[in-house]
């Protein structure tokens, strides 16, 4: 996947805006169905995943439970589940794992992982129609667990209160780790993220998994940004999570999130097709709807990508639609732009010609620019 793409010319809901990709597991289905709705995407991995082949801890786990078998085993992903299966395959352990999963209680906690139980040649006793975890949990406690072993597959996101409640409740839980995160081996594209996210250089930023949330924040805290990426998530740059757990090392840090409904890449995007656009600036703007996203403006519905110092001009003018704006202010609106007004006047001719439509931007002799708000609209915007 390339860092950066462009919506295609019939642009999509998500055209103009930049959406930051955080996930290691199924980047490329997420990165394609952002893109397909004209999104720029920016992919930065927060994490990488132990291939299971090489992982001792999950060796050790499963000869554990061959040698002294569980009386439950609770599967929690598809993946995982399949993966675990092949890994003791590779091992040699593969037919001694299945006898032992044939004679117990097995608890599936949804359809994926139903799929995956039976293609392995198994039959799940149960599994809850919420895909809850917290479901698994009530019948657990409600069969009563002292005593019992019970295995549980983890999947690499924490399973808050769970294993801590059987526990409580008298069983012997063994944990599976079926894949475990572990730092990105290349650092550079989450620090090209978090420099992103904090000059508003991404819309939004989407989290697939706890592990890449804390990750993130970890790496922030290492460089001295979090204060700043956490101001951004407050304001300007929308954390999207793909269901509550995968939310929870941002709300530990007080900031909020929006989680579809159905825990699954398809509702993310869609989620984020409805909250982005709706966060976009529009203005009447000398008869035209001008719509103000990411890296890119809407005049009248037309796509118009502008560039970045553009873009920093326009959203300065924005701030207070109508209102003359010193050419010194904005100024210091260009990034890197140094002492030199001219730079303003280059920056405003190209964004003027970006824009298709010069006379939505006045010049105000020897005082400064402004958007040629519509009369109407004055006092609506009189006091922003």
């Amino acid at each position: 996947m390339h860092d950066a793409q462009q919506g295609p010319p019939d642009h999509g809901p998500l055209a103009g805006f930049t959406v930051g990709v955080t996930a290691a597991r199924r980047a490329d289905e997420l990165g394609t169905l952002l893109q397909r709705r004209g999104a720029a995407v920016l992919h930065a991995p927060a994490l990488r995943i132990v291939q299971l082949a090489d992982d001792g801890e999950l060796l050790a786990a499963t000869k554990d439970l061959i040698a002294r078998v569980p009386d439950v085993v609770v599967a929690t992903t598809a993946i995982g589940f399949r993966g675990w299966i092949e890994a003791a395959d590779g091992w040699g352990l593969g037919e001694a794992l299945l006898d032992r999963l044939r004679g117990i209680e097995l608890l599936a906690r949804g359809p994926k992982v139903k799929g995956a139980i039976r293609a392995a040649g198994l039959t799940e006793d149960w599994s809850p129609s919420s895909e809850s975890m917290a479901e698994v949990l009530d019948r657990l406690l409600d069969e009563g667990v002292d005593g019992r072993r019970v295995a549980v597959q983890l999947h690499g996101e924490p399973l808050p209160g769970f294993v801590e409640s059987l526990r409580v409740a008298g069983a012997e839980v063994v944990g599976v780790p079926v894949y475990r995160w572990m730092p990105p081996e290349d650092i550079a594209p989450v620090d090209r993220l978090l420099d992103a996210a904090v000059s508003r250089g991404v819309d939004a930023v989407t989290f697939t998994s706890a592990p890449a949330a804390a990750s993130l924040l970890s790496r922030a805290e290492e460089r001295g940004l979090l204060p700043e990426l956490l101001t951004a998530f407050h304001h300007d740059v929308l954390p999207a999570c793909v269901g509550p757990v995968t939310a929870l090392p941002l709300q530990a840090r007080g900031v909020d999130t929006v989680q579809p409904e159905r825990f699954r890449l398809g509702p993310l995007v869609q989620l984020l097709c409805r909250e982005l656009p709706g966060r976009a600036r529009v203005l009447p703007i000398a008869g035209r709807r001008v719509e103000i996203r990411g890296h890119a403006v809407l005049v009248d519905g037309d796509l118009k990508p502008v560039p970045p110092a553009g873009m920093s001009l326009l959203r300065a003018l924005s701030r207070r639609p109508g209102w003359v704006v010193a050419r010194a202010e904005l100024l210091r609106a260009l990034p890197g732009a140094g002492r030199d007004e001219h730079a303003v006047e280059t920056a405003m001719a190209r964004l003027r010609t970006a824009l298709g439509a010069p006379k939505l931007i006045q010049t105000v002799v020897k005082r400064g620019y402004r958007l040629a708000l519509d009369p109407s609209a004055d006092t609506k915007y009189a006091d922003l």
